[in-house]
């Protein structure tokens, strides 16, 4: 199994509203599209992403214009340089994004913007060696048990656990793909002390992980007990969906490199 996250996909209500915010502010470019039956899918992207960096997927579903951003999905976040957080902020107050969270009040460590739906996007700041600029850096998701979360992941999907943030009332950890690339995107997992449920809502989609063989990866998913949501058969083969213990869903995706589209269908 590969493992590499592939891209993450948001629901929006306004496609060309939401495009012209993330080519605009974060200067994404369209690297694929497609027109489906009742609803369209984009794929974004910073213009000198590496192999391994993740995509922005964004799905309008046509006559959706109520979306709900639940509790389960927390972010996303994207990387500037090291030392230069205040000035790309500043540059998109400049552009008129909301002031959400500023980096003074996250205490120079990072900031947040929100999108026209309201998705929350954390600012990071990273080695420009590490990311082009605006790329994915991770993707953050509550969990109601981080054991069985951490669980999950390490022995569903063989990710490393690289790091972790403990606070008095939450904590956050870090997964990767072992042997992970720099640029790739990492999965943040939240856990909050007090217990509480979260709502899934439906303007956040899917986190997608690229694999080597969808046929015999999904057999070692479900040998591995993970739950069988929607197999290769039922999408033609062209892909497949499972979900981690808290209901999130999961695609796998096996890519051609070497095709027109990167749409499997």
């Amino acid at each position: 199994m590969d493992g590499t996250f592939d891209h993450v996909m948001l629901r929006v209500a306004n496609l060309e509203e939401s495009l012209e915010w993330y080519q605009t502010h974060l200067e994404y470019e369209e690297k694929d599209r497609y027109e489906g039956d009742g609803f369209t899918i984009v794929y974004l992207g910073p213009e000198d992403m590496h192999e391994d960096g993740a995509m922005l997927e964004l799905t309008h579903n046509e006559g959706e214009d109520d979306l709900e951003v639940g509790d389960a999905w927390g972010h996303i976040a994207v990387r500037v340089p090291e030392g230069e957080l205040e000035d790309y902020y500043q540059q998109l107050m400049d552009e008129g994004v909301e002031d959400y969270r500023d980096p003074e009040s996250c205490g120079g460590r990072y900031a947040f913007v929100k999108d026209p739906d309201g998705h929350e996007i954390e600012i990071v700041k990273r080695d420009p060696d590490e990311g082009a600029l605006w790329s994915l850096d991770h993707t953050m998701i509550r969990v109601e048990d981080a054991d069985e979360a951490l669980g999950y992941w390490t022995r569903k999907f063989e990710y490393e656990h690289t790091g972790r943030w403990e606070a008095d009332s939450f904590a956050n950890y870090f997964l990767k793909p072992e042997d992970a690339a720099p640029e790739e995107m990492a999965l943040e997992l939240t856990y909050n002390y007090d217990g509480r449920s979260y709502d899934m809502g439906d303007a956040w989609g899917h986190l997608c992980v690229r694999v080597d063989d969808l046929e015999e990866d999904w057999d070692q998913l479900l040998t591995r007990e993970a739950p069988d949501y929607r197999d290769p058969e039922s999408n033609d083969n062209m892909y497949a969906f499972t979900k981690d213990q808290d209901g999130h869903e999961i695609e796998l995706l096996e890519r051609d490199p070497d095709a027109d589209s990167l749409f499997p269908f």
